[in-house]
């Protein structure tokens, strides 16, 4: 898996993923639970990842959509 947005901002891993999802992409949000786990108070990140396949299609989407500035550079 690629990981395509990682961020404490959970309206935009929500909105991302409302994209992705409805755009028939296959994503995981990682650290979901650890970040709740936590308190919520914002040291682990959450991170949107998609599957290898479908990394630079989900990359050009996100980037249409306005969300390019907070794509990860794809390393």
């Amino acid at each position: 898996m690629v990981e395509l947005i990682r961020t404490n901002d959970v309206v935009l891993i929500g909105y991302a993923e409302s994209l992705l999802r409805d755009a028939g992409y296959n994503i995981f949000v990682a650290d979901n639970h650890t970040s709740v786990m936590e308190g919520s108070i914002g040291i682990i990140q959450r991170r949107i990842l998609v599957v290898d396949d479908e990394a630079e299609g989900a990359r050009r989407f996100l980037r249409e959509a306005g969300l390019g500035i907070e794509l990860r550079d794809g390393s």
